[in-house]
């Protein structure tokens, strides 16, 4: 694929700001095509999705356009690796919509077939909910030009399969290939997302509700919100928009920062909040006040030697340890070692991602741990490890693992 050497040789500096997404909108050549060519899109690929059974081909996938019973058929889909700082999740999807019918079924135009079915394949919860959201949006506009309901499938990407080679950027070879044009010629207008109201995505998540002109909450986007990591869904919205959601505050100002479980109101704070004071606020409402982790994290304390969550994580195989509140990637498995302490012991943390601290509390002089983002206690480092390197001797309880080949859809970002 033409971005791909592009993508090959920046893999390791763009990891944290790379996402993956499916979309399925009929023939794969051209909505390949089309994902191609945006800007941020790092690469584009055809393949199949949404079945199973293994290894789909392209004769197998026409084949099951009439599947037996037990036989679910793939979907001709793109794969769509994206830079998200230089293009949104939001912009991605609004395209999704506009460049097909998603109230066809199992076709589009004269292309027939369950193959040819409308999908879209998320692999975070924020991916899910703006694809919600804007279906949501999209079908108003859809329902006033007069075209039906809305068939697209919205599910979580099990398995993408890359089609067969000559698949691959096949308008590119082919310049005057098929290439139907399904699209309704409805637009997304700039106004909608202040009227539309939000669905509740259920679980813990986050919103933000801002107002115009308000330079708080600009500040606030800025300092926390454009390098948010965490796992808990974080997104923007205009007062107006939350009808769906029971919130028992007044919301006289803004930003007012709303955590949600099931969309129920547990807390909310008006007015800026500092990046510690945000994940402290975070710690609270994903751990736990009085939790084993959220006094780890903010009273200092330590976990026992051998611990539950130690003896979980002391088997993962190769990833990375994430923190548990702000996301960012603070230990490497290829730096960890058995130092038969008890506790999760590594060589070294990630550049830049802890501070270290002067600790002389209990009559020792040791020097703490302290992620630099979240301001969470992780625990000490020590000049005693093998060959004479140090240890860092951090608290299990504190902390995410994260699969390597799972590292670049870990974090859910705030969409800008």
């Amino acid at each position: 694929m033409k971005k791909l050497l592009l993508f090959l040789a920046l893999s390791t500096l763009v990891v944290a700001k790379t996402q993956t997404i499916v979309f399925a909108a009929g023939c794969f050549w051209g909505v390949e095509k089309y994902y191609d060519n945006l800007d941020g899109v790092i690469e584009a690929r055809s393949g199949y999705a949404g079945g199973n059974y293994e290894n789909p081909t392209y004769k197998r996938v026409l084949q099951e356009r009439s599947p037996e019973k037990g036989i679910k058929n793939y979907a001709e889909s793109v794969e769509v690796v994206y830079d998200d700082t230089k293009i949104s999740t939001e912009k991605l999807i609004k395209s999704f919509w506009e460049l097909h019918d998603p109230t066809q079924g199992n076709r589009q135009g004269n292309d027939v077939g369950n193959n040819y079915r409308s999908a879209i394949y998320y692999t975070t919860d924020k991916q899910k909910a703006i694809a919600l959201q804007t279906k949501a949006m999209y079908q108003k506009l859809l329902t006033k030009a007069h075209y039906g309901t809305i068939t697209t499938q919205i599910q979580p990407l099990e398995k993408f399969y890359p089609a067969e080679d000559y698949h691959q950027n096949y308008l590119a070879k082919n310049p005057f290939g098929y290439c139907p044009n399904h699209a309704t010629g409805v637009k997304f207008t700039k106004q909608m997302h202040t009227t539309v109201p939000l669905i509740v995505m259920g679980g813990k998540e986050i919103i933000v509700v801002k107002a115009k002109h308000c330079g708080f909450c600009e500040k606030f986007k800025k300092d926390v919100l454009n390098n948010y990591k965490g796992t808990i869904p974080l997104r923007e919205a205009y007062k107006n928009q939350l009808a769906a959601f029971k919130i028992h505050s007044k919301i006289e100002g803004t930003p007012t920062i709303l955590f949600f479980q099931d969309g129920k109101e547990v807390y909310a704070h008006t007015g800026y909040m500092d990046e510690k004071s945000f994940y402290k606020a975070l710690a609270a409402f994903k751990l736990g006040k009085g939790s084993e982790g959220y006094d780890v994290a903010f009273h200092k304390k330590t976990d026992g030697r051998f611990c539950k969550q130690y003896d979980i994580f002391k088997h993962t195989g190769d990833g990375v340890f994430i923190d548990k509140i702000s996301g960012d990637v603070l230990f490497d498995t290829r730096e960890r070692f058995n130092s038969g302490s008890g506790w999760l012991s590594f060589f070294k943390a990630e550049d830049g991602a802890v501070i270290e601290k002067e600790d002389n509390s209990y009559g020792m002089h040791r020097t703490e741990i302290i992620a630099k983002k979240s301001g969470a206690h992780l625990g000490h480092v020590f000049h005693d490890a093998p060959n004479g390197g140090y240890r860092f001797c951090i608290n299990a309880t504190v902390l995410e693992f994260v699969p390597r080949d799972k590292l670049k859809n870990a974090t859910i970002k705030y969409e800008k």
